[in-house]
């Protein structure tokens, strides 16, 4: 039972702090729609996501109304559509990506997540197929968000997935140049990619995971943020701790959420994803939390200490609320996506080589960042490279989420609008990483990949 005083804290956190559940996934197992017949493929592709869907937005909606808590996006993931497609007797993978899309727009959700191939150890002729297709898919499809796995502790880095994706990436953005190239918000390069994030554009729904769940992702950077106001210039000990209990109380009404989508949608209840995702909306932001805690500015020397203390914090708050924490958990950086990186980006604080060193120690890694539209297509492989490396020798997922905005050069803005947000061109260093990126092959796993 609640008691008075934690009622009204919620009320408070949600009225005026920004609380908000970001996000219901429904993952969906599609691995049962494979066909030879491609058409076919895609008829049960549409079917099952709206057959299984069909409620979730309504009753996302329902839930809001009755518990009074903001749930922003419904969204749907599905098994990564290279291994769906596998079998199928066609080179071209964007109706899958359209039969997607038209699900997603049926069932009325925000997002779906899955047009995904995992390479980290090798490209199988489907993987080859849907990387080439991603530009067009996503420039012809308005909700289908995209992922490719390029790394792992366990298996090293795929270089020549890499090099292919800087060009994949550089496509992507000249395909939809007339928006800014936004086909990029919507496309991930991972290492180390989870089976059960909830967020997009990253989601996808593991070979691992049932035949369909229902995954949550919370949000609370403003809770923490004016927590932290009431423990001003006390020692990290006491900020830490004052973190864990913010946590905690978040994670426990997400869980309350996503027990309530399970049972009404009666589809099992997966993960809470306890991540801290910002939005452009001042009171809103990751880096202000940061500033909270003593900094002037976000970027500046001791940044990644604050995260690293922030991000763990986070997560151990999390795993005392609930058994079920899972995704990415812990604090995202995505720079169009917070008002308070924006700023520092703008002024010229918070810069791309900051950003990486930030990476190694919250979620997920360089975020919704914007560099000119004449970034080569091996430079962007060689950042994607970079942030693997982070990932694969630190056993954490990491991903990179970049857009080489066409037309535009340092200091020009590229407008994503919504929850993406706005992002300042960022400049990126001249010296050409052609040369290393043209070797191909493979970086192999750390030792410490053999735990067996």
């Amino acid at each position: 039972m609640l008691s008075r005083n934690e009622i009204m804290q919620t009320i408070r956190m949600i009225d005026q702090q920004h609380l908000d559940i970001r996000t219901i996934t429904m993952g969906i197992s599609l691995l049962s729609c494979a066909d030879p017949d491609p058409e076919a493929c895609c008829r049960k592709i549409y079917d099952k996501i709206c057959r299984r869907a069909e409620r979730l937005v309504p009753t996302g909606e329902a839930i809001e109304t009755e518990f009074g808590i903001p749930i922003v996006n419904k969204r749907i993931s599905v098994t990564p559509i290279a291994l769906v497609a596998a079998g199928c007797e066609t080179a071209d993978y964007v109706p899958f990506a359209k039969a997607l899309d038209r699900a997603a727009r049926t069932c009325g959700v925000n997002f779906i997540g899955g047009y995904s191939a995992l390479v980290q150890k090798g490209l199988t002729e489907a993987d080859r197929k849907l990387m080439n297709a991603i530009p067009e898919a996503l420039a012809e499809t308005e909700l289908v968000c995209a992922s490719v796995n390029v790394g792992s502790t366990r298996a090293g880095i795929n270089m020549d997935a890499v090099r292919t994706m800087g060009q994949v990436v550089k496509k992507t953005a000249q395909r939809t140049a007339d928006r800014d190239g936004f086909g990029c918000a919507k496309l991930v390069v991972f290492c180390n990619a989870v089976e059960d994030n909830p967020f997009m554009a990253g989601a996808f729904h593991g070979v691992g995971e049932a035949e369909s769940v229902i995954n949550v992702g919370v949000s609370g950077p403003g809770v923490v943020y004016h927590a932290l106001q009431s423990v001003k210039g006390q020692p990290f000990d006491v900020v830490a701790e004052t973190v864990k209990k913010t946590a905690f109380r978040i994670t426990r009404m997400g869980q309350l959420v996503a027990r309530e989508a399970s049972a009404r949608l009666d589809t099992p209840f997966g993960i809470v994803d306890l991540s801290l995702a910002p939005t452009p909306a001042v009171g809103d932001s990751v880096a202000r939390i940061l500033e909270e805690m003593g900094l002037e500015v976000c970027g500046t020397h001791g940044t990644t200490a604050a995260l690293a203390l922030l991000n763990d914090a986070v997560k151990k708050g999390g795993v005392m609320a609930s058994s079920h924490v899972g995704g990415l958990s812990g604090a995202f950086i995505p720079v169009s996506e917070d008002e308070g990186m924006i700023a520092a980006a703008s002024s010229g604080a918070l810069t791309m080589d900051k950003l990486e060193a930030m990476t190694c120690v919250c979620s997920v890694g360089l975020d919704m960042i914007a560099v000119p539209g004449d970034t080569s297509a091996a430079t962007i492989a060689a950042i994607i490279a970079d942030e693997a490396a982070i990932g694969m020798v630190n056993n954490k997922t990491t991903a990179v989420r970049i857009i080489p905005a066409p037309g535009k050069q340092v200091g020009d803005r590229v407008e994503m609008g919504g929850l993406l947000g706005s992002a300042p061109v960022m400049p990126v260093h001249s010296g050409s990483a052609e040369d290393f990126i043209s070797r191909g092959g493979h970086i192999p796993a750390p030792l410490h990949s053999l735990k067996n």
